[in-house]
């Protein structure tokens, strides 16, 4: 075989390989689903504007590994997903009717010694922020995959609290004036790397109860931090998680939302892809959704924070949230973000996808945009967040 024709024959196998499937069958089911009611307040308000929100995974929030730790630091942003954002790839998404975009962003692979960021990495990040900021969007900026940095031990806490204050400080003046359609979020998911509870919150554990502790103590640093530094930052909404962002993490009683300046403008953070069975878990599980207690748990968090939060006029965000691609079953996918929208919105939880650009192997295939070709890959699920995202699209109970 010529090195030609070899050559077309891999590329284009890597192109069957990295590009979805376009188009499908699946319809997105009729729900009767009501609003439950809710405060009249600005934060209330505010969280009606953002709506249904988009997260750009795997983008800003990739990290160097074994692999690419020489790297040139901008490569980093195309490391996990392949390409780089395009003003058009913001300017689709804005145009599918998301309203809200969520920046993940690791910093610690451009930082200093002293925990500078460099100059390069933070006006890229500014550049993409300001492409959906201009467009009208609501955006989340966050520190990301910054995990090592931020062991909520009391061990660990002191250097935690000074990387904390440093990128929160910089960030803070960077984007002061910016207005409060741009939201600040601590950290991402915090919790003790490793532990047996890393992925759930124990509160017969020592080392939870710890972890709590400093996660409340960072997360008031962090709204002290931004506070102080004035312009808009003095009254900017501020979106803080629990242990590892999850519901339980912002529902035990050793989460305590920081004492603020601002009146009620502390939004909480929570991620929750559940059913896990169904929604995240790879190996084992189900395909399918549909069934009352798929549904009830899903209910079961939302009433949760709604009865905590929400029903007292406290804003709460899913920071992320989705259901993966397992063996192209794009009905049940679209069946569980239609009843996760709508369940979210009739309690006034905006919701922000989870797509880390992927969409093919046995990875966590969270894809929506097709970056390469500028297109949404799975109208139908785009379709569902549509009809139901957002408070005002569901009628008033009776």
């Amino acid at each position: 075989m010529n090195r030609k024709l070899s050559l077309i024959l891999v590329i284009a196998l890597c192109l069957s390989i990295a590009l979805p499937a376009l188009a499908g069958n699946a319809q997105v089911p009729v729900l009767t689903i009501t609003q439950r009611p809710i405060p009249d307040n600005e934060a209330m308000a505010f969280l009606k504007k953002m709506g249904v929100g988009w997260n750009l995974g795997n983008t800003f929030d990739a990290t160097k590994g074994d692999w690419n730790r020489n790297a040139d630091e901008m490569t980093v942003e195309s490391s996990w997903v392949g390409v780089l954002t395009t003003q058009p790839m913001i300017q689709a998404i804005h145009d599918a009717g998301f309203s809200t975009i969520r920046i993940p962003v690791s910093w610690h692979d451009h930082v200093d010694a002293e925990y500078t960021i460099s100059e390069k990495w933070l006006n890229r990040v500014q550049e993409v922020l300001d492409w959906a900021y201009e467009a009208g969007m609501c955006v989340i900026l966050n520190i990301h995959h910054d995990e090592e940095q931020f062991l909520p031990t009391s061990a660990h806490y002191e250097e935690s609290a000074r990387y904390m204050q440093a990128i929160w400080t910089q960030l803070a003046a960077r984007f002061r004036d910016y207005d409060e359609r741009l939201i600040f979020e601590s950290f991402n998911e915090p919790r003790i790397l490793g532990h047996a509870n890393e992925w759930w919150f124990n509160s017969a554990s020592i080392d939870c109860r710890d972890a709590a502790d400093c996660i409340n103590r960072l997360n008031q640093l962090f709204v002290d931090t931004v506070r102080a530094s004035g312009g808009n930052n003095e009254t900017r909404y501020l979106m803080v998680p629990g242990y590892d962002a999850s519901p339980d993490g912002a529902l035990t009683e050793y989460f305590k939302k920081p004492a603020d300046t601002a009146d009620n403008r502390i939004i909480i953070s929570v991620h929750a892809y559940t059913p896990y069975a169904f929604a995240l878990q790879l190996n084992g599980g189900t395909t399918e959704f549909g069934s009352q207690s798929q549904k009830q748990e899903i209910v079961s968090f939302m009433n949760r924070l709604y009865d905590r939060y929400i029903k007292n006029g406290e804003p709460v965000v899913i920071g992320e949230y989705g259901a993966l691609n397992k063996f192209n079953n794009l009905q049940s996918r679209v069946d569980f973000t239609a009843f996760y929208a709508a369940t979210a919105s009739a309690r006034n939880l905006p919701a922000v996808w989870w797509d880390n650009g992927s969409f093919s192997g046995g990875g966590e295939n969270f894809g929506l945009l097709d970056r390469r070709n500028v297109a949404i890959a799975y109208p139908e699920i785009v379709e569902a967040i549509m009809t139901y995202g957002g408070y005002d699209k569901l009628p008033a109970a009776q």
